[in-house]
């Protein structure tokens, strides 16, 4: 099952994470979370990885309608957006497809929540290569 949404930048990670916070805001998203899982792992494991960062997004009016339709769906907000290094000059984005989350609650009154959601993080990702350009 394809869960993602995904777009490769040829850009340094700091660049990326910057540009991708800018295309979330200008699709209306906040980042309500933002954890640092390298420096998390190099902390708690000693282990390192490459520069990793995961965003929790937010649109309120979606969120809003969401938990109108379903008051559980909490449980699966905010949307998670992963910046995440794959060499030197190289980014991998990837957010969570609102969709699939929405499947899980086999209630058909989040399919346009979800759909708009998905719209507009597609929307983002798509304007990160002219961002960090």
């Amino acid at each position: 099952m394809q869960y993602a949404l995904t777009a490769t930048v040829d850009a340094p990670f700091a660049e990326t994470l910057t540009a991708t916070r800018e295309a979330l805001a200008d699709q209306g998203f906040g980042v309500l979370t933002e954890i640092d899982l390298a420096a998390t792992l190099k902390a708690k494991l000693g282990t390192d990885i490459e520069p990793h960062v995961i965003l929790g997004a937010c649109r309120p009016q979606l969120a809003e309608q969401a938990v109108a339709r379903e008051a559980s769906i909490g449980l699966l907000l905010p949307c998670n957006v992963v910046v995440r290094a794959e060499s030197e000059h190289r980014t991998v984005v990837e957010a969570v497809d609102p969709e699939v989350l929405v499947s899980v609650t086999e209630n058909s009154e989040l399919t346009g929540v979800a759909q708009d959601a998905r719209t507009r993080l597609d929307a983002a990702l798509a304007a990160l290569p002219a961002q960090v350009a």
